[in-house]
Order: C-alpha cells, then sequence, then structure tokens
C-alpha cells in the first residue's frame, strides 16, 4: 500500500470519504497485500490473475510479465498493431467527419483499445471499428464488459454473496457472462495451441499468449489452461478501459483548452515533418518510430497532466501483511484494508500546489523537456512492488493515437458550455460518453 501526503480512507458501508492529512511520504512495510476482501469480490472473473492474487503466483506472474514488457519483440509487435489501428480510426473519423455527423468518442476508443490489446494479448483480430467482427467475439467483448460491471457491483452489495448461492439478480447474469468469456478465451488457447504445434514462424509468438504458451510448455505442472486463462484475462482487464478512458478525458480537456490542442499539433507538424495536405493515414502511422514518439514532450506532459486530474483508477488500496504505524500517527493492524483516493489526491494544493485543479502540461517541463515526478506523488500508475508495469506500454498507446488524430483533425465539443461528468466502476468512466465534432486540418 503507498501512503501518500495525503492519506484517503474509504469506507465501503458508509460511502463515504475521509481525509487526512500527514507531512510524510511513506510505503508501509505491512500494506502490500490484495486482501481477502478484493479477491473474494472479483476471482469469479478474474481467477488467480496478476490483479487479484498475492503470494507465490503474484511473483510468478509478476516475473513472467515484467519480463515479457521489456522484450524488444513485444514492444515493436505492439506499436505495430497501435499504429494499423491509429490509422484506421483516423479513418472512421474521417468519414464521420465529412458526413457532419457527431463523433462518440468514448465508444470509438473502447473499441480501439479492445481491438490492440486482443491483438496484442492473443493474436487475434477483432475488427470492431469496421464493423466486420464475428458473432461469437461480439458476445464476448458484452460478456466480459458486463461481467466486469457485475463485479464491482459487488463492493457496494452486501447481500452478493446470498445473490450468487441462490442464482438471482446481479450475479446470475453474472455467472452466464462468465460462462461465455470462459468459452470464448478456453477456445482461443486451444486454437493458439495448434497454430503453434505446426508453424514455426516467428509472428506466430509475438503476442503475449503465445509467449505464455511457450512458458507453460517449459513448466507444464504450474501453467494449466485455467491459469492461462486467469493471467490473459487479466491482461485483457488492464489493457482496455484504461487507455480508453484516459484518452476520452485526453480529448475532453483538449477541447476544452484548444490552444493546448493547437500546440500539441504543432508539436507533430513540427516532429514528423509531415505536410500539410499529405492526408494518407496509413503511411502516415506507418512512419511513426519509437525516436518520434520519445521526443513529444508535450504531448507526454499533456497527457500526465490528465491522468493526475482524471486517474482511470480513481481509487485502490491494500491489506496490512503485519501491523503498522502510518505517517500521522494512525494505527494499523494485520489484516486492516487501507484505501487512497487517487482522484482527491490530484486536485490536492498540498500537493501539487495552489493551481492544483488546473489543466497545466508545463507543470511537467523543464526547458522544454518532460520531468517525471515521484510515483508516491503522482500515484496514477501505482507505487512500489506493485507498480504498473504497463505504463509505458499505455504511453506508446496513447501517444500513438494521439499524434495521429491530432495531425489530421481539430475537435470541439458538441456543447462546449456542458462539463463532463465521471461514472465510477474500477475505472473512471465518462458518464454519457464524449461527442465531438471533428473538422479536417487539411482543408
Amino acid at each position: 500500500m503507498v501512503t501518500p501526503q495525503r492519506r484517503a480512507l474509504f469506507s465501503a458501508s458508509s460511502s463515504t470519504w475521509t481525509i487526512s492529512t500527514t507531512t510524510k511520504l511513506k510505503s508501509p512495510k505491512g500494506c502490500t497485500l490484495i486482501g481477502k476482501h478484493l479477491h473474494e469480490n472479483v476471482s469469479d472473473l478474474w481467477g488467480d490473475g496478476i490483479f487479484a492474487v498475492d503470494g507465490d503466483k503474484w511473483r510468478q506472474q509478476r516475473k513472467l510479465a515484467s519480463y515479457e514488457f521489456s522484450t524488444r519483440v513485444l514492444r515493436d509487435f505492439s506499436c505495430s498493431v497501435f499504429r494499423k489501428n491509429a490509422a484506421k480510426l483516423a479513418g472512421v473519423i474521417s468519414k464521420l467527419a465529412m458526413s457532419g455527423q457527431l463523433i462518440e468518442f468514448q465508444d470509438l476508443f473502447m473499441k480501439t483499445a479492445l481491438e490492440s490489446i486482443f491483438k496484442v494479448g492473443f493474436g487475434m483480430d477483432l475488427n470492431c471499428l469496421d464493423g466486420l467482427s464475428n458473432e461469437e467475439a461480439t458476445t464476448f467483448s458484452k460478456a466480459f464488459d458486463d461481467a466486469n460491471e457485475a463485479v464491482n457491483l459487488r463492493f457496494a452489495d452486501p447481500l452478493w454473496k446470498l445473490k450468487r448461492f441462490i442464482n438471482i439478480g446481479s450475479e446470475a447474469s453474472l455467472k452466464k457472462n462468465i460462462e461465455i468469456v470462459d468459452k470464448f478465451v478456453h477456445n482461443v488457447i486451444s486454437t493458439k495451441k495448434e497454430l503453434l504445434a505446426v508453424k514455426s514462424d516467428p509472428i506466430e509468438k509475438e503476442d503475449i499468449l503465445s509467449r505464455f504458451l511457450a512458458e507453460s510448455e517449459k513448466n507444464p505442472e504450474t501453467m494449466s489452461s485455467q491459469y492461462l486463462r486467469d493471467i490473459i484475462l487479466n491482461f485483457l482487464i488492464a489493457g482496455k478501459d484504461t487507455t480508453a478512458n484516459t484518452l476520452c478525458w485526453f480529448f475532453y480537456i483538449l477541447c476544452k483548452n484548444p490552444l493546448i490542442q493547437e500546440k500539441i499539433a504543432q508539436e507533430v507538424i513540427d516532429i514528423t515533418c509531415s505536410k500539410p495536405n499529405d492526408a494518407n493515414f496509413d503511411e502516415f502511422a506507418a512512419a511513426i518510430t519509437d525516436a518520434t514518439v520519445d521526443q513529444m514532450h508535450y504531448l507526454h506532459a499533456a497527457l500526465t497532466e490528465t491522468l493526475r486530474l482524471y486517474p482511470v483508477v480513481p481509487w485502490d488500496g491494500r491489506c496490512a501483511q503485519v501491523d503498522d504505524v502510518l505517517p500521522d500517527g494512525h494505527k494499523v493492524k494485520k489484516g486492516d484494508e487501507v484505501y487512497y483516493l487517487a482522484y482527491a489526491m490530484g486536485r490536492m494544493p498540498y500537493i501539487w500546489g495552489e493551481d492544483a485543479e488546473e489543466f497545466r502540461p508545463e507543470r511537467w517541463l523543464k526547458d522544454g523537456v518532460f520531468q517525471p515526478q515521484s510515483s508516491f506523488k503522482f500515484i496514477s500508475f501505482h507505487a512500489g512492488p506493485r507498480i504498473c508495469l504497463g505504463k509505458e506500454f499505455a504511453y506508446r498507446q496513447m501517444k500513438i493515437l494521439s499524434i495521429v488524430l491530432l495531425r489530421y483533425f481539430r475537435f470541439k465539443l458538441s456543447d462546449n458550455a456542458q462539463d463532463a461528468a465521471y461514472r465510477v466502476t474500477i475505472t473512471l468512466h465518462m458518464k454519457g460518453g464524449l461527442h465531438v465534432c471533428a473538422t479536417p486540418r487539411t482543408t
């Protein structure tokens, strides 16, 4: 558990927040476990995946995932997927802009993120953006979303275990949706095993599932099909709503701050050296290199500033492994669960200064170069032993997509006077979606 400068304790029973001020940065030695409460709530869907377990299973998956995310093969493969889907999304937006239609960005970002993480995770194309996805994949996607929503409801429903026992209401629906998810994922695993058994082409081993299957051949006693299902499904959970929601809030803020939107667009034009009337989305996206992405300091700062104000996981917590004392003197006993509110922390003047609620990417820059902050202060990717392994993975995806969209379009809200509201599930969704108008920059 990370205890930042201000600690937020959440009482699920009373649905109230209490903010207490401390004066130190500290990561308590005992708060490192997911805990029994969270595991019980999510294990029916998340199984023994990395977000739902402690101990040896967590260490094994953390070690494997850490290695996989550091490999050049996965990085190159994922970036090629991101570039392809960014160009595809630009094509969809271009058609909508030409016809004068409003664009519902949240839905498009969700589809793009799902298509990307499914390709990177499973090596499969869902074709969410062009409407060619097969019925089985569409059914899986809906069941997956509905199951995650039902799991989140358990945190506020003290009767969910009773409902599960007698199989009624949301628990009955959850059971059916998990069956759909399980059947689909196990079929994908079986199909991938068959393909790998007859093909030796390295491209077949670029996706995460293929690489974990290779590991399972070395350790068949610990990597069962069910365990593989849990591992891969947790990657899917991590990679879908997180980037999609952040991009949704990012473009909302850019619409509210058109000068910042233009400043990022100018950075994109300057660094890519692209011609004003070049509207070939595929060629432009394919030319985005690691060096291109790394030079986008202002874009990186703006995305980070978005995550500060709208953290994709607005609250999180840990269970104390041993007795401990927090920096403000609060005693935590073994088994206690301590939660922090990242959404509130990002808006606290005590931490970020008097302009804490202002969207100002410049706070992250020094002489035009991005300057990271301590992960115990900027808590959007957590900190300590469980810091998010997919941080750079997420930034690359968001930056590649933003580069393509901002190079070719200007965006404004359909109703600039209306402020967006959030809908808290496990991640920070935008209530009602994000409706924008797009104008081609090439006109």
